[in-house]
């Protein structure tokens, strides 16, 4: 199976050195100020969202007492330890401050929560706990597929489940406020850091090109999470954001400018687009809860409806061998989460998916537990 991890695509690293011979200018004070306010605000949010996981096992522990035992989950390979985690973290918001300070986007907004809505956001997190944990425990995720008079049979079966054990799955605007705050909690703050990654070659791709004259569509799009920087790093970007959830796209529509961002509720496996009418397409953490059948479906969808020279931005789990130290760790997210299409992901071979219908990859890099690629259209 071909894996990209050898051959990584180094074009968009930053440079320290300057060369032989060249001179290292003291930042300036503008500069220190900015770095100084990124580590400040990164910081608290790593602290926040691991002192909100340490309070989660804590939880988790005396609900086991009472609730069915479950296997111990057992890993398929080397984990990393906690020190290793938190310096692959540390470099992952290097790079992302490395990309502010070249100029390839602006500093991040992340953590713009009121006071108020934090603790609000907090108690739902923690109120849903032992709901995740009950799940978790039964292996009840079918909850959404059998509220039958509350969602109905008009989504696919695939789609219709609690991933994650999360309460609601993707169909309540509950779940769509609360999923990101999770997914943080899960990956101590660097959800939004590895997410802007996919504007590393998109801003590559700006800079050959008129932002104004750009047809950039996301799929998966969420509540916003990588449609809303990628139109704030590029402000003359329109984008169009691709949901299966109407209440998560309804959370969209409240956070990001509906002059430049347009709403279409419907599946990544068919786009209404005319072939050949994108320039951009993107996605973030899509194909790893997609089964291997309707991922093929999405990949011919993306060649379908882009441009020739056109391109796909790909942000997803890692895949086995990309970092041999997280093998292990992948193999225990199926294991503690209801994740029924992860470990099919993780051995695809998504360059030959790819390259099956003419897209060729033309970047990759790894980001903390995600990788980042580009394919493009010849």
């Amino acid at each position: 199976m071909a894996r990209a991890s050898t051959t990584m695509d180094h074009r968009h690293d930053r440079t320290s050195s300057g060369g032989a011979g060249s001179r290292r200018r003291r930042p300036s004070l503008r500069k220190l100020a900015s770095r100084a306010d990124y580590i400040w605000k990164q910081g608290n949010r790593l602290a926040l969202y691991t002192l909100h996981s340490e309070a989660m096992r804590r939880m988790n522990a005396r609900l086991q007492k009472e609730l069915p035992e479950t296997p111990k989950p057992v890993p398929d390979g080397p984990v990393p330890s906690q020190r290793r985690i938190l310096a692959d973290i540390t470099a992952l918001f290097a790079d992302d401050l490395n990309s502010v300070e070249d100029g390839l986007y602006p500093a991040p907004r992340d953590g713009r929560m009121s006071l108020r809505e934090l603790i609000a956001t907090s108690r739902a997190f923690f109120k849903d706990v032992p709901e995740v944990a009950r799940r978790r425990a039964t292996g009840a995720h079918q909850e959404v597929f059998e509220d039958k008079d509350r969602y109905g049979d008009t989504l696919p079966r695939y789609y219709r489940q609690n991933f994650h054990f999360q309460s609601d799955g993707w169909l309540s605007e509950e779940s769509a406020r609360l999923y990101d705050f999770q997914v943080d909690v899960l990956f101590s703050g660097a959800t939004a850091a590895m997410r802007r990654r996919a504007l590393v070659p998109f801003a590559e791709i700006l800079k050959r090109k008129d932002q104004r004259k750009i047809a950039y569509a996301d799929l998966a799009c969420g509540t916003g999470g990588l449609l809303a920087p990628a139109l704030s790093a590029f402000p003359r970007l329109k984008g169009v954001g691709v949901d299966l959830s109407e209440p998560y796209l309804s959370v969209a529509r409240e956070t990001i400018d509906t002059g430049r961002a347009s709403f279409v509720n419907t599946m990544a496996e068919c786009l209404p687009f005319a072939d050949n009418s994108l320039d951009v397409l993107s996605c973030v953490f899509l194909f790893h809860e997609l089964p291997p059948k309707v991922r093929r479906m999405v990949i011919a969808e993306a060649a379908r409806v882009l441009k020739p020279g056109g391109s796909f931005l790909f942000v997803d789990s890692l895949q086995t061998g990309d970092i041999p130290g997280y093998d292990g760790l992948l193999s225990l997210f199926p294991q503690l989460f209801h994740e029924p299409y992860y470990t099919s992901y993780l051995d695809e071979d998504l360059d030959g998916l790819f390259a099956a219908a003419g897209m060729t990859r033309s970047f990759f890099r790894p980001a903390f537990v995600s990788r980042v690629a580009e394919y493009r259209k010849p």
